[in-house]
């Protein structure tokens, strides 16, 4: 898509009702992200349903997690995450646990937005992030993180995905 939208972009934090929504929507972000790293047939195991029963348990999180989603004319376009920190060797107190964001929308500004809806400015926070996702490491480079040199495989629709680890 081109890098400027026609329409206004509404980031709010995540409601239960979003749910089915967002399972559609993170299913097929998992497909457009994960297509050349994880075979077809796990990507096709991903349900919309499983993904909405995620997010039904995610909105209803204490305040310390920070769930938001991006809607470009009243549809969820990408969605973020953050919270305590889950690992027991976390170099920060908080995590950044995912964000995704609908091919389409790549380059509009909205990832941004979402970014900043989930994390303080300066926050010093970590993150995990495939191995090969160029994209994802120009964003969090940009985003003032740097790669500590960690690295794990990650289980993932029963396959191994390799993760590196990001800080700031």
């Amino acid at each position: 898509m081109n890098a400027e939208l026609t329409t206004d972009v509404i980031v709010r934090p995540v409601r239960d009702v979003d749910a089915q929504e967002l399972g559609r929507v993170h299913a097929t972000c998992w497909h457009e992200t994960y297509d050349h790293l994880i075979s077809k047939a796990a990507l096709e195991n991903v349900s919309h349903k499983r993904m909405a029963e995620l997010w039904t348990h995610w909105a209803a999180q204490g305040p310390e997690y920070r769930m938001s989603v991006a809607l470009v004319d009243g549809d969820i376009v990408g969605f973020v995450g953050s919270g305590p920190s889950r690992d027991q060797d976390a170099p920060r107190e908080r995590e950044l646990y995912f964000i995704y964001l609908l091919d389409q929308f790549h380059g509009t500004g909205i990832g941004q937005q979402l970014f900043d809806a989930a994390v303080d400015e300066d926050e010093p926070l970590y993150l995990w992030v495939a191995e090969d996702n160029p994209r994802a490491h120009r964003f969090y480079t940009r985003n003032g993180f740097t790669l500590d040199g960690e690295t794990h495989d990650e289980a993932f629709l029963g396959e191994s995905l390799t993760e590196v680890r990001f800080v700031r």
